[in-house]
């Protein structure tokens, strides 16, 4: 029985493989000249085999055995990668990817046998062919004796092999590897000779592999197929070693310590030093930053406080140095932690590929996919959110964006579509480019279907700009779509995709020309654990507004403020902008003061105000989750506390925005019933 532990680190090579085979099998459908992208495969596919054979999961080790077969064979080049091949080992890796969550638990029921069956089929048929031209003879250098060794084995009817194993690079037990090795092979036949000596295999000091050469009555496709099925053994190369084509040497020569050019020495290459850590391991790390740099804020404000009294300048400048210095550690410690929850968007991006490349052949388009930026970095947390947000953007372009080749031929356009992915740091934001060079949306067409929706009057459609129009995609069943597809198209999607996209403080734009295609911008904050935030005052309570969701600040007169129906409003550069006063949405006293100071903030439809008595200023604050005894507050995001200790409420703008936009709209049409 093997541990939680144990089991972890199987399904964490388990991905790493999986996606390793996904990668190269789409250079491969490219250019199926890659040899390298085969290596690739063949090794993973070897790894997995002999790691869920070692975990005891037999349906995944037969299948990852069938798949290496058919690697093994395309590699030997006896056999040619076809369409259909490789349709079928892409269904493979589906399944694979099945028995996979059949491990964790989260799905059940992957028959192997179907898959199981198309492959063997390749490996009996047709697509077999002899090789033009053999691979060309190694030639080793042996002693006299060895030669003669090799002679009286051959007179006995014994062949003399020659055996090049290849071991992974990555094997931390290099010593062990070459033990196995040694103790497969003696078990029918009795090495002679290996390259490196004896003596450094067992300590583990060799490159890449090493060479033996074995007697041997058993034939070599045998004993090569014995070898591979050692884990991280990755390849191993059997031929027939005859004596006149060894280089004799003297045996003098042959010094213990000898070692062939290129195949021997210790490997000095420089190898990345991690170690795994456990994700609530890492909350809890972060979560105690936190608290240091609010007791750091506490220090400054104390600070603050004692050099407004007198005859203690000595003292403050003491604490302010000691204040200084702990701010330092506590940024350094911040930024540190930071990095080290910070993943690769790649996790995210190497899903597309494959997915680009289902769609197009279902939809009998041809796409290309270009993707950047697959070592930016962002927050495990921002990485878990953010696939599904654009994977239905992907989706949308691939379904609806690009034209079918004819279509764009027509159109004067390249035949292959273009569907570019891309991502950069901007200041303190992760950007997230989704272009593509498709159809494009027309503003008109999109005001047209939200009136005939009911989504929108008629006169407020016509008020919009075209800018505007495009927004329109984010409402709620809101589509252009006149068939439902499994793809896309249910009226389901933009607004989900906007939303989720907000839940994490990030923000969601929109740009296209009809014809020419049509570009997604996704900004996120680098972290969701600290961000940066616009203090203000609501009598004597302090709250905290995400500055992702502020657009802008400002000043107004109460005798500024108008009412449209029973909805408060503001002008602001000549357009109206409804209005509301927190401290009425959370039951406070409100302000009497002549001036009101009003932070406007986004909507999908829009921009609301709203008021409060004063502005602080901005604050990096630290997220603190209200807890499950609280429960959900309508309105309220979660709590930070203060350099004095006090709490303050971080407010859900996006929410309480969307909910008085609505309510706005709400008003409009009842209105306009009437």
């Amino acid at each position: 029985m093997f541990s939680d532990a144990e089991l972890q680190v199987f399904l964490d090579e388990l991905d790493e493989k999986i996606q390793v085979i996904n990668d190269n099998l789409l250079i491969l459908e490219r250019d199926p000249s890659d040899a390298n992208a085969l290596h690739e495969i063949f090794r993973a596919a070897h790894t997995i085999k002999g790691s869920a054979g070692v975990m005891g999961y037999e349906h995944m080790a037969s299948l990852t055995h069938e798949m290496e077969n058919l690697f093994d064979r395309l590699r030997q080049g006896t056999m040619r990668l076809t369409t259909e091949m490789t349709d079928v080992l892409f269904s493979a890796l589906d399944t694979l990817k099945e028995l996979r969550d059949e491990v964790t638990g989260e799905g059940g029921g992957a028959d192997t046998a179907p898959i199981i069956d198309k492959l063997r089929a390749f490996l009996a048929g047709e697509d077999a062919f002899v090789p033009q031209a053999a691979a060309p003879a190694v030639f080793l250098a042996l002693t006299e004796a060895e030669q003669e060794v090799i002679q009286a084995a051959a007179a006995r009817g014994i062949n003399a092999y020659h055996v090049r194993v290849l071991i992974d690079p990555q094997c931390q037990m290099k010593s062990v590897r070459a033990f196995l090795v040694f103790n497969n092979m003696e078990r029918f036949g009795e090495i002679i000779k290996s390259v490196p000596p004896a003596e450094q295999l067992q300590e583990g000091l060799y490159g890449e592999g090493f060479e033996v050469v074995l007697l041997s009555g058993e034939p070599g496709e045998y004993i090569r197929n014995m070898l591979l099925t050692i884990a991280e053994v990755t390849d191993a190369q059997v031929t027939v070693l005859r004596p006149e084509q060894a280089e004799t040497v003297p045996a003098a020569a042959q010094t213990p310590g000898a070692q062939k050019e290129g195949q021997t020495g210790v490997q000095r290459a420089h190898t990345a030093k991690t170690v795994r850590v456990d994700v609530e391991k890492m909350d809890n790390l972060m979560n105690l930053v936190g608290e240091l740099v609010i007791e750091r804020t506490r220090l400054d404000r104390f600070a603050a406080l004692l050099r407004a009294h007198e005859g203690v300048d000595d003292l403050v400048d003491t604490l302010g140095e000691i204040a200084n210095h702990i701010g330092q550690v506590t940024n350094d410690l911040q930024d540190q932690i930071m990095k080290a929850r910070m993943l690769p968007i790649a996790q995210v991006f190497n899903r597309f590929p494959r997915l680009v490349r289902d769609l197009a052949h279902r939809l009998g388009k041809e796409i290309d996919l270009i993707i950047e930026g697959r070592d930016t970095e962002l927050d495990r947390n921002v990485i878990e959110v953010i696939g599904d947000p654009l994977l239905h953007v992907i989706r949308n372009a691939v379904d609806h964006g690009i034209e079918p080749p004819e279509e764009r031929v027509r159109l004067g356009k390249p035949r292959t579509g273009r569907l570019h992915i891309k991502a950069f740091h901007q200041e303190n934001h992760i950007v997230i480019l989704v272009e593509d060079d498709g159809r494009g949306m027309n503003p008109a067409v999109l005001r047209a279907k939200a009136v005939e929706r009911g989504l929108l009057s008629a006169d407020a459609a016509a008020r919009m700009t075209d800018r505007e129009a495009l927004q329109l995609i984010f409402l709620p069943g809101f589509s252009t779509a006149s068939t439902v597809s499994d793809i896309s198209g249910r009226g389901v999607g933009m607004d989900v995709v906007k939303s989720q996209v907000e839940q994490i403080n990030g923000t969601l734009e929109v740009a296209s020309s009809p014809g020419q295609g049509t570009r997604f911008t996704i900004r996120l904050p680098l972290t969701l654990a600290i961000i940066r935030a616009l203090m203000v005052m609501v009598g004597e309570q302090m709250y905290a507004f995400p500055l992702a969701n502020v657009v802008e600040t400002m000043q107004v007169r109460v005798e500024d403020i108008r009412r449209v129906k029973q909805t408060a409003v503001i002008v602001v550069r000549g357009s109206v902008v409804p209005l509301v006063r927190l401290a009425d949405l959370f039951g406070l006293e409100a302000s009497g003061a002549d001036k009101l100071y009003v932070v406007l903030t986004g909507s999908v439809s829009g921009r609301v105000g709203i008021a409060v008595d004063e502005l602080v200023g901005e604050q990096e604050i630290v997220i603190k989750s209200l807890g499950g005894f609280l429960g959900r507050i309508p309105g309220i995001s979660g709590a930070t506390i203060l350099g004095d200790g006090r709490v303050a409420l971080i407010v859900d703008l996006r929410a309480l925005t969307e909910e008085i936009t609505h309510r706005s709209q709400m008003e409009e049409a009842v209105s306009l019933a009437g």
